[in-house]
């Protein structure tokens, strides 16, 4: 402060002004409030703008106010006990409070109340200073929430939280501690470094002394000694000159047993767990590799369950499971360290035979291999017997490569099937020949329905006794350019195999229907059309539609149709076939049991078939009738099916001979060239009509040959 004169005279007096007024401007512009009142009465003295302001004073209206006057008695009565302390003892004072503004928020302020000392050293006065705080109080605030905040997030969070400061704890959160089994006492200080696995410290160090914000996997070390995955996040929180880091710790527990389970899916079959193909071909080709390079054998086993459709459709796809899982289960069992076994799809495994194994190994192998998942077990409640049929490729005598070494032992599997199935079968390079033949074929009957090469003949069936026409088969026929006409015999199998009956199947049935509509219209027909059915087209779900749709189209009533199936068709699939030949019979289309004999029919399944006639196989016939056996089961036969009520009727009858003892013995319709040989459409509508032209119906043994 300036030194205090005495004014000389009338410029002394002015330059005490101007210095009076020089300290006023200084005092209305500092940031700080300032006041002055008198010891003796409380009265305000002195006070700034910003005195005047806070309290809606001016530098007038002030002046001469007491302290309760002016900041209000509740502040003055709080305030007391300094003002006392400060007049009394001369102790300085500091405080905080809040203030209110007219027309806008509150205000906080800090008071500090000096004491003003006279000559005697008594408090004679009181300065009084105040600074508005409301700022920093809102930053405190701010904080404080922020810490509250922060402080409910490390609670409610399920994952865990740890903040550190130079890599040392200084908190936790709830689900760290249940993570990692501590207690917060026992983490507080203590180095991050401890609670992750030793294995992981030199990397978390290294994150710790970079400072980088950064998300890696990483192992945190349970208290029990335990690593556990867990995924951190680290950031850097500032806080004015504090810095720490918070690292948010992700259990990856969970996570990593689902990936292992997603990476065991991605090379093993889910169903039995065994290697899936994708993992089989590749040790597969490593092991491949290894014995080319020692000059090893090695035996690749291509193995198929036979008849597992039948399994599926009648006890349903939960029992086909269980029966997979059992019968992967006993091929693990027969295998050695040096084999691997895999699930291929369906019903097929493969197995690879390590150790340089010759055929005669192999053969035992495989031996036990059939013996083995031939065994009887029980699948559902019911017991069950299931026959493997493998195929054998070896190495590296049969394939060079992985696909080859499959493909040919998948060869080799059918050709065992071929030969009457629960079997092992070696690849012979014969058998790719026969395969590739195949294929050629398969290509070639495409072409054929593509290009119209396909024909139907028909036959007659007529009475034994009077000759009377009582059925027309319609015969399916191949008339392929440069081969000529071809038998189903030639194709018919790799057509079933193949799924091409159905289109195949479909073309004769619509063509046969032409050609009777045709002819009864004509007045020359009146008798069902038969029209061989296959296994496939029989359990095609939209088989039935198809028929009515077909039969609709051609005009056709009840008795129009009826398909012939053969004995181990009807007998293959059980319930399945009995369902789809009630939904034929229901369209009003009759059912024929052909070739009977050749197979191995149940007698109580038979009769529980909708069947209307039985057809006895040609083979049988053809021995009549001097082979006195086959006489003797063509007569069984004969009285089979007149005691089951079902008409007989003999095929491939050649000879008077023959047609004369099936007619002495039971036999009631005749089908074969002694009657007609097999016609084309227009050969045969020639044959009909000469026919009706006869004045009575031609004897069995006279009737004329439309192929003559």
């Amino acid at each position: 402060m300036a030194e205090s004169r005495e004014p000389a005279g009338p410029d002394g007096a002015a330059a005490l002004r101007a210095e009076v007024a020089f300290l006023r401007q200084l005092a209305d512009n500092v940031p700080v409030a300032i006041a002055y009142y008198e010891a003796s009465t409380l009265a305000c003295r002195y006070a700034n703008a910003s005195y005047c302001r806070m309290f809606g004073h001016d530098a007038t209206s002030i002046l001469g106010r007491s302290f309760a006057e002016v900041i209000g008695p509740v502040a003055a009565n709080a305030i007391q006990p300094a003002v006392d302390r400060l007049i009394q003892q001369g102790e300085s004072a500091v405080y905080e409070r809040e203030v209110p503004s007219l027309g806008g928020p509150a205000r906080w302020i800090e008071v500090h109340l000096l004491p003003h000392r006279g000559d005697g050293e008594a408090v004679v006065g009181c300065f009084v200073l105040i600074s508005d705080i409301t700022r920093h109080r809102m930053a405190e605030a701010a904080l404080r929430q922020g810490e509250e905040r922060l402080g409910k997030f490390m609670q409610a969070s399920a994952e865990g939280i740890v903040f550190h400061r130079h890599g040392f704890v200084t908190d936790v959160n709830p689900p760290f501690l249940a993570l990692a089994g501590y207690s917060l006492d026992e983490l507080m200080g203590r180095s991050t470094l401890d609670l992750v696995a030793p294995a992981e410290r030199d990397r978390v160090a290294a994150v710790i002394r970079s400072g980088a914000e950064i998300a890696y996997d990483s192992a945190l070390l349970h208290r029990d000694g335990t690593p556990i995955p867990v995924e951190f996040i680290v950031r850097t929180m500032r806080t004015g000159h504090d810095v720490q880091r918070m690292t948010i710790v992700r259990d990856r527990r969970e996570r990593v047993v689902a990936e292992q389970r997603i990476r065991h899916l991605a090379h093993h079959d889910a169903l039995t767990g065994l290697p899936n193909r994708l993992a089989f071909l590749e040790r597969m080709q490593a092991r491949m590799a290894a014995a080319g390079e020692s000059g090893q054998r090695l035996a690749l086993l291509f193995i198929d369950l036979d008849h597992f459709k039948r399994i599926n459709d009648s006890l349903g796809h939960l029992a086909g499971d269980e029966l997979l899982r059992s019968v992967a289960a006993r091929i693990s069992a027969m295998l050695r360290s040096a084999d691997s076994v895999a699930r291929l799809g369906g019903d097929e495994f493969l197995v690879l035979l390590g150790d340089d194994p010759d055929e005669a190994a192999v053969r035992e192998a495989a031996a036990r291999l059939v013996s083995a998942v031939s065994a009887p077990l029980e699948v559902a409640g019911q017991p069950l017997s299931v026959t493997p049929s493998i195929g054998v490729a070896m190495f590296p005598r049969d394939g060079q490569s992985p696909d080859q070494l499959i493909q040919h032992a998948d060869t080799a599997m059918y050709h065992a099937k071929d030969r009457g199935r629960a079997a092992c079968s070696f690849f012979e390079p014969a058998m790719a020949q026969a395969a590739i033949d195949a294929l050629a074929l398969e290509a070639r009957l495409v072409q054929a329905l593509r290009e119209h090469q396909f024909e139907v003949h028909f036959q007659p069936q007529v009475c034994v006794d009077d000759g009377r026409l009582v059925g027309v088969e319609a015969l399916l026929r191949w008339n392929e350019p440069g081969a000529g006409l071809r038998l189903p015999d030639h194709f018919l199998p790799l057509a079933e195999a193949r799924r091409l009956m159905l289109p195949i199947g479909q073309w004769l049935l619509e063509e046969g229907l032409r050609w009777v509509s045709r002819w009864r219209a004509a007045g020359l027909l009146q008798v069902p059309l038969a029209v061989n059915l296959t296994p496939s087209q029989l359990h095609a779900e939209s088989m039935p539609a198809s028929v009515a749709a077909l039969l609709e189209a051609a005009g056709a009533g009840p008795g129009w149709l009826e398909f012939e199936l053969t004995e181990q068709a009807l007998m293959a699939e059980g319930p399945p076939t009995r369902a789809a030949l009630e939904r034929l019979r229901a369209i009003g289309v009759g059912i024929t049991v052909d070739d009977f004999g050749s197979g191995y029919t149940s007698l109580a399944h038979l009769k529980d078939l909708p069947i209307a006639r039985l057809k006895i196989d040609r083979t049988f016939v053809q021995a009549l009738p001097g082979d006195e056996r086959t006489a003797a089961i063509a007569h069984a036969i004969a009285q089979l099916g007149r005691t089951l009520g079902l008409q007989v009727v003999a095929e491939g009858v050649e000879t008077h001979a023959q047609a004369d003892w099936l007619r002495a013995h039971g036999a009631e319709a005749l089908q074969g060239r002694l009657i007609a040989a097999p016609a084309s459409g227009a050969e045969f509508e020639a044959w009909l009509q000469a026919r009706l032209r006869r004045a009575g119906p031609a004897p069995c043994a006279g009737a004329a040959s439309p192929g003559s």
